[in-house]
């Protein structure tokens, strides 16, 4: 399989101290040939093990509108202008119909910051009232999907939310915004040559919330 070459981080650090198009637009080529382009291997290469998974996972190796996240921030909302992002971000969604919430794995490679994410993060309202109502629906079932473990840095609710028993057993992660599960890996696990394979079984790992959470959405899993 594709392994993460150094070089990855090397550039992302290098791009963190000049956060400029002046900057980037001098090592655009590098960046194509030492990021983005071997990053679209590695997409490819984890395919066959996330098939395995599941073969509702979208595994999207084209340079545009693919697996490969672009490395333009948007900045039209933000204080913050700096015009690209630091890290590389790999999303592979379960399919679903164009600007459906839909639950996916996430791979972040960041210099200092490794890590693969699974589940849901701020689904919309509709999303976010079907899975709370799997979740009172089937409780046992929520029980075991979050046995992998949730994240705990997410954002929830203060209050319970409207139209739910606040003494319900389960009110704190009825009062959850995101439905997330995560594991963390160092720079060195990445850029070593059975990443993808650690990056797959960590994928399996969360396998029952996503699971529950398609379900909840009507989704194939």
């Amino acid at each position: 399989m594709t392994r993460v070459s150094r070089d990855v981080f090397a550039f992302l650090a290098e791009l963190r101290r000049h956060n400029d198009r002046e900057w980037f637009n001098e090592n655009k080529d590098r960046y194509l040939a030492e990021v983005r382009d071997p990053m679209l291997a590695l997409v490819a290469s984890l395919a066959p093990g996330l098939a395995r998974i599941s073969r509702h996972i979208s595994v999207d190796p084209r340079p545009s509108g693919g697996s490969l996240m672009r490395i333009y921030r948007d900045t039209r909302f933000s204080r913050d202008k700096t015009p690209y992002k630091t890290n590389v971000g790999i999303h592979f969604g379960l399919k679903a119909p164009r600007d459906f919430d839909a639950p996916g794995y996430y791979l972040h490679l960041e210099p200092g910051s490794v890590f693969m994410g699974a589940g849901l993060w701020h689904p919309g309202a509709d999303g976010l009232r079907a899975i709370r109502e799997a979740i009172v629906r089937n409780p046992r079932g929520w029980k075991q999907a979050r046995r992998a473990g949730l994240s705990h840095d997410e954002a929830t609710l203060t209050r319970p939310p409207r139209g739910f028993d606040p003494d319900h057993p389960l009110i704190e992660d009825l009062k959850r915004l995101s439905f997330t599960a995560g594991a963390e890996f160092t720079e060195r696990q990445a850029c070593a040559p059975d990443f993808p394979a650690r990056f797959v079984t960590a994928c399996r790992r969360a396998t029952p919330l996503m699971r529950f959470l398609a379900g909840a959405l009507g989704l194939a899993f």
